[in-house]
């Protein structure tokens, strides 16, 4: 066995079965799922529809570098969403399964085996997706974190000591961030490009949460980000996927879009590790890249339902909306994340995730402590019923 797999640390929802052990929602009570980013919401008929008539289309194999027809979908929607961003679909985008296969298999391939006994360095925001972590050690990486302090939640990348910058190959961001909800704004790009002219790293922006968004404030993107600086898309990469937008999690559909050369070293490493997209489901995502409305739908669900869930928590804590995403990231008054989440579920089934186990310990502390990720996927009512009996719980 790759002894490397030593050194995985479980994932935050196995933590969290481990801390429940022994513990019981109250009798007759039908457990309320808030602490898994799953969604919830139907999937569009559009897509489910463009899905079926492609059903006699598993019998071709697909191209790992997918369908034409699906980059130029994918370049049509960046140039939409991103107010006339130009991608060349030929060389600059690579349909992938979903973000999370896409984020762990690109790590794999932008690590540089040691020579000098020096591991390459991967930068990640802290808190944190754990793929990043996972890949880096799998890649025979080490990982270092910059914790994404309040009030802005964004990473603190002073943290990070000059020598490691220097060993530095990728820097991972995370905007709309996991689990905060924080956006990155166009100047909190420019000084981490300043830093990549400076020590040349690749930068791999996950933008999975993009399209959940709030009173049309549009989130910025890395690759908009630097056609607004001036900057070619050397070493910049961006991740993003149909899950969230389009409510298909299931259907594991993403692209990969930036620097040519990365891509198509990362289309090679692909090509080997057989991560082609079923031609059945690169239909449907070329339906669901190509409409809008029923990204628009989903967004006012989502709206609604913060609408109505901030104003009731409020009333105790002090919490506001998100920048981004489905996410709240909620302080707890007293500062126990663990105990918080307990007392929820012992007393009213109520599932949230403590913040500490989306976190690493650090010098400066563990930046997830003192707060619980709340993830408004359920029903509008179920929300607004849990929303209301946390309040009476901490009243």
């Amino acid at each position: 066995m790759n002894t490397l797999l030593n050194q995985l640390q479980p994932y935050p929802f196995a933590r969290l079965r481990e801390a429940m052990q022994g513990l019981a929602a109250p009798e007759g009570m039908s457990a309320v799922p808030l602490h898994i980013g799953e969604p919830k919401h139907p999937a569009p008929k559009v897509v489910t529809d463009a899905l079926t008539a492609a059903l006699p289309e598993l019998e071709k194999y697909p191209l790992t570098a997918g369908l034409p027809e699906l980059r130029q979908a994918c370049a049509d929607w960046l140039k939409r969403r991103y107010d006339g961003l130009t991608v060349n679909p030929e060389t600059e985008i690579l349909p992938v399964l979903g973000s999370r296969e896409a984020l762990f298999s690109f790590i794999q391939t932008v690590l540089n085996p040691v020579s000098d006994g020096l591991k390459p360095v991967v930068v990640s925001p802290n808190p944190f997706y754990q793929i990043y972590e996972g890949a880096t050690i799998l890649g025979g990486g080490e990982i270092h974190f910059a914790n994404c302090p309040a009030p802005s939640f964004n990473p603190d990348w002073n943290s990070i000591p000059e020598d490691v910058w220097q060993r530095t190959r990728l820097v991972l961001v995370c905007s709309p961030n996991n689990p905060s909800g924080s956006v990155l704004q166009l100047e909190d790009w420019q000084q981490l490009f300043a830093l990549q002219d400076r020590y040349g790293f690749i930068i791999g922006s996950d933008e999975c949460y993009s399209e959940i968004y709030f009173d049309g404030n549009k989130p910025i993107g890395c690759l908009q980000a630097a056609a607004q600086s001036g900057r070619s898309y050397q070493n910049l990469v961006m991740f993003t996927s149909l899950s969230k937008r389009s409510n298909v999690p299931g259907m594991r559909s993403g692209f990969v879009a930036g620097d040519a050369g990365l891509l198509k070293n990362f289309l090679l490493y692909r090509t080997y590790h057989g991560s082609a997209m079923s031609i059945p489901v690169q239909r449907a995502s070329i339906a669901a890249w190509n409409d809008e409305e029923h990204v628009s739908a989903n967004r006012r669900l989502y709206q609604e339902k913060f609408d109505k869930v901030i104003p009731i928590l409020k009333q105790v804590f002090d919490v506001d909306m998100p920048d981004a995403s489905f996410y709240i990231w909620l302080k707890i008054p007293d500062g126990d994340d663990l105990a918080f989440a307990k007392k929820l579920w012992q007393q009213a089934a109520i599932q949230v995730l403590p913040g500490r186990f989306l976190a690493r310990e650090t010098e400066q502390g563990n930046p997830g402590a003192g707060y619980v990720r709340i993830a408004l996927v359920a029903d509008v009512n179920s929300c607004i019923k849990a929303a209301e009996t946390i309040v009476s719980l901490y009243r």
